[in-house]
Parts: structure tokens; C-alpha cells; sequence
């Protein structure tokens, strides 16, 4: 997947400024995508010009004035390419599993004082998604969401991000517990 491609999908929900858009990455597809707003506003850029966005700009009274952003039909034609394409299998690339495969070798205080941080991280973000998942369906069930919600898409999205990040709570508080268990034993003998 490219960065256009969760741009132009970010975009599906209406018009965004660069700055609008920002905040969307980092609310939603930040879970599954992410990029630093510099690279948004150039992504930007190289869409329009690819005539996949259309920009207009928006006078405001008392601030710079802004430019809004929205998928074309020729946009709506490259996500559609790209979602009848294969997608290639993600794989995990993280510094926290290194250091936890040397566990055996390194001090488990150092590790259990990163797990401790990364699950109440993965906590933070627990919370968020289920704000955010309450939101979009509002007073409704899930189950009445999922099958009337006006947009499914961001929402199975956010339910990804969320039992992603409550399996990252899980493996850390696991692990922890693993090794105290351990060091507790070696203190034993």
C-alpha cells in the first residue's frame, strides 16, 4: 500500500484540509497507516497534481485563508484498482520483540519497565478506540451498526486497531508476569 491510497481513503468522508486530514491519520488510520503531517501535505500535493484530489480554497475572516481537499472520480477509480488488488501479508517489525527474545540474557527489570509502558500505551489507545467506536454508531448496538451504519469501513477499521492494541495490552502483561515469575524462581535457587 502506498501512502496515497490512505490518503484517498481518509478523503471518502468529504472534503479535509491538510490540517483536517492530520488529525484524521492520526485518529483513525494512524492504526493502520502511519505518516507525519509533512508528509500528508505532500502526498497532497503529488494526488492534485495527479488529478486522483481536487483542492479549492476557502476564504476565512480572521485566518490564512485554507485549501480543502476531495477524491475525484479518477481518485475513486485508483482505490477501486487498488482494493481489487492482492494484498501482500503485513509482518511485524518491532524494537520491544528483539529485546524480548534476549530476555534470557539481559536484565528483566530494564524489559518489564518497557512492557509496563508499551501496555499502558496500548491502554491509552484501548480507551481512544472505544470513544471513537462509540461515536460513530452512536446510540445503536454494534451488530445494528454493521449491518445500517451509513459507513462501515472506518468503523472495521477501528475494530481492528482496537483488538490489535488489546492483543499488544494482553502479550505485555503476559510477558511481564513471565518474567517476575522467572526471576522469582532464580531468587528461589
Amino acid at each position: 500500500m502506498a501512502l496515497r491510497h490512505a490518503v484517498l481513503a481518509a478523503l471518502l468522508d468529504g472534503e479535509l484540509s491538510g490540517y483536517q486530514l492530520a488529525k484524521a491519520f492520526d485518529l483513525g488510520v494512524a492504526n493502520f497507516w502511519y505518516a507525519q503531517p509533512q508528509q500528508l501535505y505532500a502526498e497532497l500535493t503529488r494526488l492534485e497534481k495527479d488529478g486522483l484530489i481536487a483542492g479549492r480554497e476557502v476564504l476565512q475572516q480572521s485566518r490564512p485563508t485554507k485549501r480543502l481537499f476531495r477524491v475525484t472520480g479518477a481518485g475513486l477509480a485508483e482505490l477501486g484498482e487498488f482494493t481489487a488488488a492482492s494484498a501482500k501479508p503485513s509482518f511485524i517489525r518491532d524494537d520491544l520483540l528483539v529485546k524480548v527474545q534476549a530476555a534470557d540474557h539481559v536484565d528483566p527489570e530494564a524489559l518489564i519497565a518497557q512492557l509496563s509502558e508499551r501496555a499502558a500505551f496500548a491502554q491509552a489507545k484501548i480507551e481512544l478506540f472505544g470513544k471513537l467506536l462509540h461515536g460513530m454508531r452512536g446510540d445503536r448496538t454494534e451488530e445494528e451498526f454493521l449491518r445500517h451504519g451509513d459507513r462501515v469501513g472506518p468503523y472495521l477499521t477501528c475494530l481492528r486497531g482496537l483488538a490489535f492494541e488489546q492483543g499488544n495490552r494482553d502479550w505485555c502483561e503476559r510477558t511481564i508476569a513471565v518474567l517476575r515469575e522467572r526471576r522469582r524462581a532464580r531468587a528461589r535457587h
